[in-house]
């Protein structure tokens, strides 16, 4: 599956694309540097109900852009 494929089905499932995911992540204190992948993941799987795959790939999105 391609990157863009996993974007394409998070905004599916949660109806919500990256900038939203930033968003949600900036007012829940997360988007700090240091921030571990563990407690990123466990966000999105409890609030969101995404897998591992896909909750990378939002991490990888917020390592991309400096913002962890």
């Amino acid at each position: 599956m391609s990157f863009q494929a996993y974007i394409d089905n998070i905004r599916a499932k949660t109806g919500k694309g990256p900038d939203d995911f930033k968003q949600l992540a900036d007012e829940k204190g997360l988007l700090k540097p240091g921030t571990k992948a563990g407690v990123i993941l466990a966000w999105l799987k409890d609030d969101f109900d995404l897998g591992h795959g896909h909750s990378m790939a939002i991490y990888k999105l917020f390592k991309d852009d400096g913002l962890l």
